[in-house]
């Protein structure tokens, strides 16, 4: 029988959680390390970040995460680690903030899978990315902002892939055992809400993970059949093991994206979030 459903955040403190900055590991497990494929590309990323770790606290009941000095990221990691497990929350990111909610993600190194908050232009939003897995990418569609007479963002619309800045190939929808339509996304979407993410990770060391938001399914990726270039299951098995802790992710700025990752004052809220082990 499965357990029920417990808290995860008290409502009220950070107990249980603990910020540490984004600091990039390797591409994959053994290297090379990212910081110097980036800087073989020409991009820059902020010098030094456990000097600028991100801010967390708790504003009207929820987490809210915010760059501490403009450009740096960081993550807050949950202390206990978690297994096969199904996960509920809600979440309200502004635009652009490129969040995410990692799982299975090691204590000391960046290793982990997500489930991307890429609520900023070209960004998915329920797919998945490989933190130190050999960078996979498997998303269903993506995202910009449709915007009003004044230009200012008013809701969500399809990636237009002729302008796109990140398109989504073939490929990366190739990857995942199911995939939804961006019209049924924005479909349930609510912006400037609250939204319910529902995640559940199954299958001990490589797991199945599906994603729901807003009780519409969004994704899902067996991670042991998984194949994109310099993705070893076997290395990832090794590496990972099979528990592993949460973590909710303030990205920082590169040479590419920029302030279109994350904007000036932008927050990411996270309230309710919930889990039952399976």
């Amino acid at each position: 029988m499965n357990a029920p459903f417990r808290s995860l955040f008290d409502g009220s403190t950070l107990n249980g959680w603990r910020s540490i900055p984004r600091i990039y590991g390797d591409w994959c497990p053994g290297g090379p390390r990212i910081a110097d494929l980036m800087a073989q590309y020409g991009m820059e990323t902020p010098p030094d970040p456990e000097r600028h770790p991100a801010i967390w606290q708790v504003e009207d009941s929820a987490i809210v995460g915010r760059q501490a000095k403009l450009g740096y990221g960081g993550y807050l990691l949950s202390e206990e680690t978690f297994g096969d497990f199904e996960l509920v929350l809600e979440m309200q990111p502004d635009w652009p903030a490129d969040t995410g909610v990692m799982i299975r993600r090691q204590r000391d190194s960046w290793a982990g899978f997500q489930v991307l908050i890429d609520h900023r232009p070209s960004g998915s939003i329920g797919g998945f990315y490989g933190n130190g897995l050999a960078g996979f990418s498997a998303v269903p569609f993506a995202v910009d902002a449709a915007l009003g007479n004044d230009g200012q963002p008013v809701g969500l619309r399809p990636d237009d892939p002729e302008t796109s800045v990140e398109p989504v190939t073939p490929d990366k929808v190739a990857r995942l055992a199911h995939a939804a339509a961006v019209e049924d996304f924005l479909a349930v979407w609510r912006w400037g809400d609250w939204n319910e993410l529902r995640i559940r990770c199954v299958g001990g060391a490589l797991p199945v993970i599906t994603t729901w938001v807003n009780g519409l399914e969004i994704a899902k990726i067996d991670t042991a059949a998984l194949q994109s270039p310099g993705y070893d299951p076997a290395a990832v098995e090794a590496l990972l093991g099979e528990r592993g802790h949460i973590a909710f992710e303030v990205h920082d700025h590169d040479s590419h994206f920029g302030e279109a990752r994350w904007g000036r004052d932008a927050a990411c809220r996270w309230r309710n979030v919930r889990i039952r082990e399976i």
